[in-house]
């Protein structure tokens, strides 16, 4: 079911994944899929770099910082 979400006076439309096939175009799944890979490339070249990933424990919720070596500094 879509959640309509108030924002800074702006009204945000939350979809489920379940149904986007219903909401979204072609064009906006397309659009969905380059944003996806365009952050994983970003992700993966901080990485490369030797730079800090700033990251969010689901489980937690809580922000920690994981670095280049694989060690992670929760955040405060």
């Amino acid at each position: 079911m879509a959640k309509v979400v108030e924002l800074n006076g702006m009204t945000i439309k939350v979809i489920d994944s379940q149904e986007k096939d219903a909401f979204l175009t072609q064009d906006d799944k397309d659009m969905d899929i380059r944003a996806i890979e365009a952050v994983r490339a970003a992700l993966n070249k901080a990485k490369i770099c030797g730079k800090p990933i700033a990251r969010y424990d689901t489980v937690t919720h809580r922000a920690y910082i994981e670095n280049a070596d694989g060690t992670i500094r929760m955040v405060k």
